[in-house]
C-alpha cells in the first residue's frame, strides 16, 4: 500500500497532552516545558500534537475573545516545538459544552478559529499543522458534524490556504465511524482518527471511566504457555485488522490517514503496554499512516518528569531505532 502520511515529516509523533488542554489546578497537569520538546525531538519523534483548550480561556459571549495570556502561552509552545524542526498540530480539545449543545457553541466554535487561524498563517505551512476538533461526540453527531466541520474548514482556508488540516470522525474519532464521515473537496486535508482497543485493557483502571476497575490485571500479547498462543494471535490480528480498516477506507477515499491518539493508561502492566504500543505502531508503519502516541509525561505517559528519562519499554516500542 502507498504511503498515506500527511506529510513527509510527520511520521511518528508525540501528544504533549494534559498541558495546554488541561486547567491550571489539575493534578495531573503538565507544563510544556522547552527540555521536553529536546527530549522528544532527541529521542527520533518528528511531530508533536499540542492539544489545546481554547474554549476554557475564551469570553462566553461575542466575539468570545481568546485570553491574550493563554494565546500567549500557545504561541510560545508552538514556536518551541517549530524551532526544533518538529512537525506540530494545534487543535480545538476538550470544548466539552460543543459536543453536549452544537447548536448552542456552533458560533463560539467558529470563532475560536477566526482567532487560532490567522494568528498562525505565517508559520511554515510545511510544519504547522491544525486539527479542527478533537473527538466529536454526544449531541455533535456524524450528521451535524459534518456540516460543522466544512463550515470551520471554510474559515480556516480564509487566511491557511494551503495548510494541512486534519478533520476526524464523530463518535470520538473511531475509526469505525469513518464511513459517516463526509470530508469537503480539499487537496490539504487528513483524515485522523484514535484508537484505543481493546478497551478493557487500554482503560484498566482509569478513574473516569465507569466500570473499570474490574479490569485492573488485564494483559496484552503475552504467552504464559503454549496455550495462549492462540488467543495473542488472535489480539495481534484484531489490531491488525482495524487499523487495515482504516486504511482502507483513507485509500478508498483519497486522503491520507493520522493515527492522533493511541495508549495504555499506567495501571496497565508495563510490559503489556510496551507490547501494545509496539504492535499498534508497526502497523500503522506498515500500512504508511503517521501517529502520535497518547502521551508524553501523565498517567500515559512514556516520559517520567520526575526522573527527567524515558520509560524505556515504552520508548522503545515507538522508536527502536531512535531515528
Amino acid at each position: 500500500m502507498a504511503p498515506l502520511f500527511s506529510a513527509p515529516s510527520a511520521r511518528r509523533g508525540m501528544n504533549l497532552g494534559n498541558a495546554l488542554d488541561a486547567p491550571a489546578d489539575a493534578a495531573h497537569a503538565l507544563a510544556p516545558r522547552e527540555r521536553y520538546l529536546d527530549a522528544i525531538r532527541d529521542a527520533g519523534f518528528d511531530t508533536v500534537r499540542l492539544p489545546v483548550a481554547w474554549s476554557a480561556h475564551a469570553a462566553p459571549t461575542a466575539p468570545y475573545t481568546v485570553r491574550r495570556a493563554f494565546a500567549e502561552r500557545v504561541d510560545r509552545a508552538v514556536d518551541a516545538a517549530l524551532a526544533r524542526g518538529l512537525t506540530t498540530i494545534v487543535n480545538v480539545h476538550h470544548y466539552h459544552e460543543l459536543h453536549e449543545d452544537p447548536e448552542a457553541h456552533a458560533e463560539r466554535f467558529l470563532a475560536l478559529w477566526r482567532q487560532i487561524a490567522p494568528r498562525y498563517a505565517d508559520r511554515d505551512p510545511a510544519l504547522l499543522h491544525f486539527e479542527l476538533l478533537n473527538e466529536p461526540r454526544a449531541a455533535l453527531t456524524p450528521e451535524r458534524w459534518n456540516v460543522l466541520l466544512a463550515r470551520a474548514l471554510a474559515v480556516v482556508r480564509e487566511s491557511n490556504p494551503d495548510r494541512t488540516v486534519l478533520v476526524g470522525p464523530a463518535e470520538m474519532n473511531d475509526l469505525r465511524a469513518l464511513p459517516r464521515l463526509e470530508l469537503p473537496d480539499d487537496d490539504h486535508l487528513t483524515a485522523t482518527i484514535h484508537y484505543y482497543a481493546p478497551f478493557p485493557f487500554t482503560h484498566q483502571g482509569a478513574h473516569w471511566v465507569e466500570g473499570s476497575a474490574p479490569w485492573l490485571g488485564t494483559s496484552w500479547g503475552a504467552d504464559a504457555d503454549r496455550g495462549d498462543a492462540d488467543r495473542v494471535a488472535a489480539e495481534r490480528a484484531a489490531v491488525s485488522d482495524d487499523l487495515a480498516e482504516a486504511a482502507a477506507w483513507a485509500k478508498a477515499h483519497g486522503v491520507p490517514l493520522f493515527l492522533g491518539e493511541f495508549g495504555a493508561y499506567e495501571r496497565a502492566d508495563l510490559d503489556s503496554r510496551a507490547r501494545w504500543t509496539a504492535h499498534v505502531r508497526r502497523e500503522a508503519e506498515r500500512l504508511g499512516i503517521g501517529w502520535a502516541y497518547w502521551e508524553f509525561g501523565t498517567d500515559f505517559g512514556a516520559f517520567d518528569p520526575a526522573t527527567d528519562t524515558w520509560r524505556e519499554p515504552l520508548r522503545r516500542a515507538l522508536v527502536p531505532d531512535g531515528r
